[in-house]
């Protein structure tokens, strides 16, 4: 906040003399350092160019927000003064976040009167998760067959309409809301900071979460996709109950500290202000089909009779290229470093075109974004993909594929070669992990469902045995090796096995 003071008239003109005496005291830096002294490398070391935490124009420092989200959890005592805050949350509880209109008078008329659309994420705070994002979902999505990272409390949220909640988005709901009434939303976080750690340590060690709210108003079609405000803050979730003894440890440490050290830390609020932030860039793995309703039950995968080859085999989506092209316009730029999680950057690259961006050299993005993003951001700038660690192929076994089989190898019987000219499609699956896993969720990609659905996969060994696919059989799988894949209804569920011939 800035403080003005009144001065006398005489006290004016000896204020006036005195910033013209510290004008002409800095008069002559620039000229004694010489011509010379300044490189480029000490104007891109400033910290400006360092900053990586606000992704905010500098005129919104003062401005006040249209909405204020309150999470009603207290915060941590333990963070330092100039931290972000950081709120304990327990597994599956409910937890209110209040969404209140912040508007001045006239602000945002276009909005009075009409409804706006909210999308509550649970997303990492960790750079290096964020960019394993879709891998590490998956794998809770499998681990936890039929549950959702986040979920809404209707019977106890006050004034949302129509939530919805999509099955391929765990972790994101969305509802609609009436900035003019009273709105409190009820949320409920069902994975815990510690399933996303490579050791598990406990609560203490599991990684920081954020939750987002992405606030849009309705455009000439109807649809709402004009960004008005985003808001996160810092959580961590905990078992049962395990938020709550975190909470209380945390105070007393702070206890026994002593004055001075308390002096560094923030005090413990009783809710959390969601802070302001860039919106959350679309994903372009997300099913953009319309989201169900909470009511609406998990969409099932019809797969055929007989051999139990699926009866429906769309081919897979081609892969999305999102390479940056000198025509693209600094509009499209900014949009195009938010989807490629560059969004810490977008302010440095405000008027950059996509000409601009490319003629960077390795050296300068490094110098403006540091070694670790710099390198990032310039193999996305060149589109340089990485080569997988493991490619095969598979081609999926059907009655008419056998029926071919069995006619060459008849043919065989009585001449070379392949007569008939027949020649089978073949599906290119591209490994990175090495794992059943993975395995299993890339065939799953493939014929479209679920990788609940696929119970096993075997291996046809010799005399036509079934071996049980593992992680250490796919590590000595031979590069571009070739499957035909042939399905079998499970015994006890309505899942499948998959066998590799």
């Amino acid at each position: 906040m800035a403080w003005a003071l009144k001065l006398p008239l005489a006290d004016e003109v000896i204020e006036s003399g005195l910033v013209q005496d510290f004008d002409a005291s800095l008069s002559g830096i620039g000229q004694e350092l010489g011509a010379g002294a300044y490189s480029m490398s000490d104007v891109l070391a400033l910290p400006i160019f360092k900053q990586e935490e606000s992704s905010l124009p500098p005129d919104n420092e003062n401005k006040i927000l249209p909405f204020q989200y309150v999470l009603c959890a207290a915060t941590s005592p333990a963070v330092k003064l100039h931290d972000e805050t950081l709120t304990y949350l327990n597994q599956g509880q409910s937890y209110e976040i209040r969404m209140l209109d912040n508007r001045k008078l006239g602000e945002l008329p276009e909005i009075n009167g009409k409804l706006v659309k909210s999308i509550f994420r649970v997303v990492f705070h960790d750079r290096r998760l964020q960019y394993t994002e879709h891998q590490q979902l998956e794998g809770w999505r499998w681990n936890r067959p039929g549950d959702r990272i986040l979920d809404i409390d209707i019977p106890m949220s006050v004034g949302i309409i129509d939530p919805r909640a999509n099955p391929n988005q765990l972790n994101t709901v969305e509802f609609l809301w009436d900035p003019a009434k009273r709105t409190s939303v009820f949320i409920q976080v069902h994975c815990i900071s510690t399933e996303f750690t490579m050791r598990k340590h406990g609560g203490e060690k599991g990684v920081p979460f954020r939750v987002q709210i992405d606030t849009f108003k309705e455009n000439e079609s109807g649809e709402y996709t004009e960004h008005l405000h985003s808001a996160s803050c810092q959580i961590k979730v905990f078992k049962p109950k395990g938020a709550d003894r975190k909470q209380k440890t945390d105070r007393e440490k702070m206890e026994k500290r002593t004055p001075h050290e308390k002096e560094k830390y923030q005090p413990s609020y009783e809710t959390t202000i969601l802070t302001e932030c860039s919106p959350w860039p679309e994903i372009t793995y997300v099913n953009n089909s319309p989201s169900p309703g909470f009511n609406s039950s998990h969409s099932s995968f019809s797969l055929g009779e007989g051999n139990g080859s699926p009866n429906h085999q769309p081919e897979p989506p081609p892969p999305v290229t999102d390479n940056l092209l000198p025509t693209t316009t600094p509009q499209e730029a900014q949009q195009w470093l938010h989807r490629n999680r560059f969004s810490t950057f977008t302010r440095l690259f405000t008027n950059f075109s996509g000409a601009d961006l490319l003629k960077l050299t390795r050296d300068d993005v490094i110098q403006i974004c540091g070694p670790a993003d710099g390198i990032r951001l310039f193999n996305a700038l060149k589109g340089r993909m990485v080569r997988p660690r493991l490619t095969i192929y598979v081609c999926q076994e059907s009655l008419q594929l056998r029926e071919q089989q069995q006619q060459q190898q008849n043919q065989q019987k009585h001449e070379d070669g392949d007569s008939n000219g027949t020649f089978f499609v073949y599906h290119a699956i591209y490994l990175e992990e090495l794992t059943a896993v993975e395995l299993t969720e890339k065939i799953a990609q493939l014929f479209s469902i679920s990788p609940c659905q696929i119970s096993q996969i075997y291996k046809q060994g010799p005399t036509g045995i079934h071996v049980l696919i593992s992680d250490e059989m796919i590590q000595n799988f031979q590069e571009e090796a070739c499957f035909i894949l042939d399905t079998m209804k499970a015994e006890t569920n309505d899942s499948y096995h998959i066998i590799l011939k």
